[in-house]
């Protein structure tokens, strides 16, 4: 197996614990000091799981992989991001309405664990979908 498709395979066992809700086994795939950024800003593992939690349980987000490049130490993947609006999440009380978008995140492998991890999606559009006032 190339460097590539094992960091692939890295990228993948993140997405099925994200979508699964497994924080242990997401937690255990990045490196310790592994640099995190998204649409609710940059931090370490303990600033992003609270959200990441929030996103699983409120939202009951699910990626599905649309497409995926792997250049190096660098893997950038496609999704098609789904859920429904069914637990409180960011302070807001559950709507039950659905979103469905697409969501792009670039990752740096190192040493078998993912060291940098950024992530952009349409969170303006998921809002209107699921009825949050945009802000």
């Amino acid at each position: 197996m190339t460097q590539q498709e094992q960091n692939k395979k890295i990228v993948e066992a993140y997405v099925k614990a994200f979508n699964e809700g497994n924080m242990d086994i997401l937690r255990s795939l990045f490196a310790p000091d592994a640099e995190i950024q998204g649409v609710f800003g940059k931090g370490l593992m303990e600033k992003v799981m609270p959200v990441w939690e929030q996103l699983v349980t409120g939202l009951g987000m699910q990626l599905t992989i649309e497409g995926m490049v792997a250049d190096g130490d660098t893997v950038a993947v496609r999704y098609t991001e789904r859920g429904t609006f069914k637990g409180q999440f960011m302070g807001n009380q559950p709507t039950g309405k659905t979103y469905e978008l697409t969501a792009m995140e670039w990752f740096v492998i190192e040493n078998e664990k993912i060291k940098k991890r950024w992530g952009a999606r349409d969170h303006a559009a998921q809002a209107r979908q699921i009825g949050l006032p945009l802000q």
